[in-house]
């Protein structure tokens, strides 16, 4: 990894954590949101060598535009280009019933580019690892199931990129199913 990708990954995790600061993940343990985002960078670093520094850093950044008060342009000014865009494209359209984002998300995700998709994966294998360790104390069994079923749709979509992340997705899918049926 080159310094110049280094430096942008440094500046993304602290653009992100101090625009997520006051946000917290649904589940019993109430965790900094900054925890998700830093997992998800973690898993395409992995899954990537640490060899797309944009990349890592679009991770770390990939709920910027859908949950805080940033800007596209701010981003594409701190960032370039690049992140931007991958960001951008994992964005939701909050304007949207949430009904409807998700079934977008299902019906778009074969066509983002590969690198959007790769982050889709890693942001569904964090949210289910969350499912297992933290569980939203207001999900019943029936609703995380319902979520893991719509995260398989949506990575289902986004395969044939990089085994490693896969493998890793099919892991939480399965560890997730299995702390529902233990908790049922």
């Amino acid at each position: 990894m080159s310094n110049s990708d280094m430096l942008l990954i440094i500046r993304a995790a602290d653009f992100a954590t101090r625009r997520h600061t006051d946000q917290r993940r649904k589940g019993a343990a109430r965790e900094p949101y900054t925890n998700h985002l830093t997992e998800v960078a973690l898993l395409l670093a992995e899954a990537v060598d640490g060899q797309d520094g944009p990349l890592i850093a679009a991770g770390l950044l990939h709920d910027t535009l859908e949950d805080t008060a940033t800007e596209f342009e701010e981003l594409q000014a701190m960032f370039g280009a690049d992140v931007a865009k991958l960001v951008s494209e994992c964005t939701d359209d909050k304007s949207l019933p949430k009904a409807e984002r998700k079934r977008l998300q299902i019906e778009t995700a074969a066509r983002k580019s590969a690198r959007a998709r790769l982050i889709k994966i890693a942001d569904k294998t964090s949210n289910l690892r969350t499912i297992v360790a933290s569980p939203p104390e207001d999900w019943s069994a029936a609703r995380s199931i319902e979520y893991i079923d719509w995260a398989e749709q949506v990575v289902n979509r986004c395969r044939g990129l990089n085994d490693k992340l896969e493998r890793a997705f099919d892991a939480a899918v399965v560890d997730a199913r299995a702390a529902i049926a233990s908790r049922s």
